[in-house]
């Protein structure tokens, strides 16, 4: 097996399979990677290859970043979970029994905030009760949260830390978080 086979594997591996790439973009993965390679793309940013997959290829730009990220990944431009700054970030949601104003509460109020992260220092920059919830941390890392009404006194929690330095940090922000996420909904659903 060709070491570009193995990547395409890899890459389609994670989440899009070369099937559904090639049902919503009529290529596959390793077609689309042949033509960015004859395009010179690894000599290209991820702006400059996913707005030419768009203007040139007729690309949808959803499709056109999925296609850009596989394409930096397997061609070592980018690692799995690295953003186009360079930096990675970690997700981690959980569904609480509770409605999203109380969930929010938890997030905003630093007294009910102490309770389930505590020795945390964050600083909220960006609010909209009882939506979303973003906040600067002391390290000059990012959290941002997304609250959800599931209906039946539910609220879905999808929280992402951004800015992080590498993937090992990211791999440990997520446990992080899921044991985090886990004490907020202990001490919610009480």
């Amino acid at each position: 097996m060709s070491q570009k086979k193995s990547q395409v594997i890899a890459v389609s591996g994670q989440r899009i399979s070369d099937e559904a790439l090639a049902a919503k973009t009529n290529r596959s993965w390793e077609a689309w990677f042949e033509l960015l390679d004859t395009w010179g793309g690894t000599a290209h940013s991820h702006a400059e290859i996913a707005r030419r997959l768009v203007e040139e290829r007729a690309i949808d730009e959803w499709w056109a970043q999925t296609i850009t990220v596989g394409y930096e990944q397997a061609r070592g431009m980018r690692k799995p979970g690295q953003s186009a700054d360079g930096t990675f970030a970690a997700n981690a949601s959980k569904s609480i029994g509770v409605l999203p104003n109380a969930v929010y509460d938890a997030f905003a109020d630093a007294s009910k905030r102490a309770q389930w992260l505590p020795n945390a220092t964050i600083v909220p920059t960006t609010v909209s009760p009882p939506k979303s919830f973003r906040a600067e941390c002391e390290d000059g890392t990012r959290i941002a949260v997304w609250l959800t009404d599931k209906g039946n006194a539910r609220t879905g929690v999808s929280l992402q830390h951004e800015k992080l330095p590498d993937g090992d940090t990211a791999a440990a922000k997520k446990a992080y978080w899921r044991e985090r996420l886990g004490a907020l909904k202990t001490m919610l659903e009480g």
